[in-house]
């Protein structure tokens, strides 16, 4: 379920926050970046974009993770105007982030494209991860 927070900046919005358990969160995941996507008059094309980057990082929250938190806001700099998603878990950590971000390189039976392929789709990408304490991704796609 969603919760409204205020946001600490006045650079943002309000955060929508999911908590991601089951592949039902990722699928309202999506769905609310979209929404958000939408609100903020992103193009139809840079919607798609978003949607899928949320997509792939959210299910890596869900299977690598162990589960965890969807953040998503709209939030403005310098004139501009995007959305910005960031994915939390508590999971074990990505051992080796420079791998990690390799094309065609997978931890599992996946195609190797989650973090490379939603690192392109998006303007702002960063990953804090290390070996037992979890992962933040955060992405921020901007309205052109």
């Amino acid at each position: 379920m969603w919760k409204s927070m205020t946001s600490p900046t006045s650079e943002s919005e309000a955060t929508l926050t999911l908590a991601i358990v089951n592949d039902g969160d990722v699928v309202r995941g999506r769905q609310a970046v979209r929404d958000l996507a939408v609100s903020a008059k992103l193009s139809l094309v840079d919607q798609t974009k978003l949607v899928t980057a949320t997509s792939e990082l959210a299910r890596n929250t869900l299977v690598y993770g162990g589960g965890g938190e969807l953040r998503a806001s709209i939030v403005s700099e310098g004139g501009r105007q995007g959305v910005e998603v960031e994915f939390i878990d508590d999971g074990p950590g990505i051992p080796d982030l420079d791998l990690a971000l390799t094309d065609g390189w997978t931890s599992g039976s996946g195609l190797g494209l989650g973090l490379s392929g939603a690192k392109r789709l998006v303007e702002d990408f960063e990953v804090d991860s290390a070996p037992g304490r979890g992962t933040r991704v955060r992405i921020v796609k901007w309205k052109r």
